[in-house]
């Protein structure tokens, strides 16, 4: 009977030094995944549009404006992820390797990041179908082979302006649902009609048929297109694109701007993007999951790098309801522990490199929530709750409302004001 073969690889030699013998052990796998992507073409084009997007600033109107190009990468199930947010923090882009395409061997699960530089970005544009191309996915590097290159990038810091957009893309993306969906060649014509260059012009696309048109207003199964040039990265993979699916929150007649999403269909591939509701907004959706983080903190350790995480499962693990559940992955979207893809409409296991604690200290009207419950500004007041000077009270239709300034201009659009934060964190306080 044959004895199975396993690699170890270990960081040190062991040494032997004054008389004392230091044995140095085998620590965690080298590699998440090594092997080969036999939709080597339709990836390797996706890479380089995740690159180009991570160095975008859109309201510039210009690509490669950073010199930045790191997506993060994940390896959980049986699929790769490639995920990267723009220089503006208004796009949120991520590319999925479908198991189909995957010819190799999972070691381990985890998430690294790195940066796609120019050497790797040039080697990825001289792919060509049927050229092979093998990865070698590690903690702490990223190894690429082509027909004729191999490029090694290390890990880097992910940048700080990713966290919040990164974090809080998943959360956006769990309140979207399938509005309309087109094939390859109509999408095709859809883009190179849309304009290519600057501009804030929120446009709205509809249902027709098979394929969509676009309109000036909002109506109901409407998908919002704000800033509609920043697609325009996506043209060079139109020639391998299959289908097109648009994703988005339910709108209607008279609604304002909102976040949308598009998923692109290739060989062995998926590319989804997500748009912020503004050129000039970045993606945002704090202060909406405060009333899950007790729950979130009893799924965190629960859960596994399968393909998605199962929703179910969890729940009775954790002995919570299924509604917990929901608002408690919700939360660990924004604490970056996962993601959410939305053509599975599931959520799916990611670490980014980040205390979790540190995306809620990045959320300014987070921090004078806190400040304001710790300086006893919040109490019983005639029709809801007083905050300082502002009183915080039921809505119609559900939900709370406030008398400042922040609410009455947003009406709650762009996340609770810190004086409706403020009330929820002090209603979680026991009495």
């Amino acid at each position: 009977m044959l004895a199975e073969m396993q690699t170890v690889t270990y960081r040190r030699p062991s040494v032997l030094a004054s008389d004392l013998l230091a044995l140095e052990t085998a620590g965690a796998h080298p590699r998440f995944f090594t092997g080969f992507l036999t939709a080597a073409r339709p990836a390797a084009m996706c890479l380089t549009v995740l690159a180009d997007i991570a160095a975008a600033d859109f309201r510039q109107d210009g690509l490669g404006q950073r010199g930045l190009r790191d997506p993060v990468v994940t390896c959980g199930g049986d699929g790769l992820r490639f995920e990267a947010l723009s220089g503006c923090c208004g796009v949120y882009a991520r590319l999925d390797v479908l198991p189909a395409a995957l010819d190799g061997e999972v070691h381990a699960r985890g998430t690294t990041n790195v940066d796609i530089n120019p050497g790797l970005y040039t080697a990825l544009t001289r792919v060509g179908g049927g050229d092979p191309l093998r990865l070698a996915v590690g903690p702490d590097e990223l190894a690429v082979t082509t027909l004729g290159d191999h490029v090694v990038e290390k890990k880097v810091p992910l940048p700080q302006r990713w966290l919040r957009g990164l974090a809080e893309a998943g959360f956006i993306a769990a309140g979207f649902d399938q509005r309309a969906g087109m094939s390859g060649q109509q999408a095709a014509g859809l883009l190179h009609r849309l304009p290519a260059h600057g501009g804030r012009e929120v446009r709205w696309l509809v249902p027709a048929g098979r394929s969509v048109r676009a309109t000036g207003a909002a109506s109901a199964g409407a998908v919002c297109l704000p800033g509609a040039h920043r697609l325009a990265v996506l043209r060079p993979l139109l020639p391998l694109v299959r289908a097109v699916r648009l994703f988005g929150p339910g709108v209607t007649a008279g609604s304002g701007p909102v976040a949308s999403g598009w998923e692109l269909t290739l060989d062995g591939v998926r590319f989804s993007l997500l748009l912020s509701p503004a050129v000039e907004r970045g993606l945002s959706g704090e202060g909406a999951l405060l009333s899950a983080l007790e729950e979130a903190d009893l799924l965190a350790g629960r859960l596994g790098w399968d393909g998605t995480v199962d929703p179910g499962a969890l729940a009775g693990e954790a002995g919570l309801s299924a509604e917990e559940v929901r608002g408690a992955l919700s939360a660990l979207a924004v604490s970056g522990k996962v993601g959410y893809d939305w053509a599975e409409a599931a959520y799916f296991h990611r670490e980014l490199p980040y205390r979790p604690e540190l995306i809620a200290d990045l959320n300014p009207r987070l921090v004078a929530a806190r400040a304001l419950v710790a300086g006893g500004q919040v109490r019983p007041g005639a029709g809801g709750t007083a905050v300082g000077d502002h009183l915080v009270h039921e809505v119609a239709g559900g939900g709370q409302g406030c008398t400042c300034r922040w609410w009455i201009e947003h009406q709650g659009r762009r996340g609770p004001c810190k004086h409706v934060l403020a009330a929820t964190l002090a209603a979680k306080v026991p009495a």
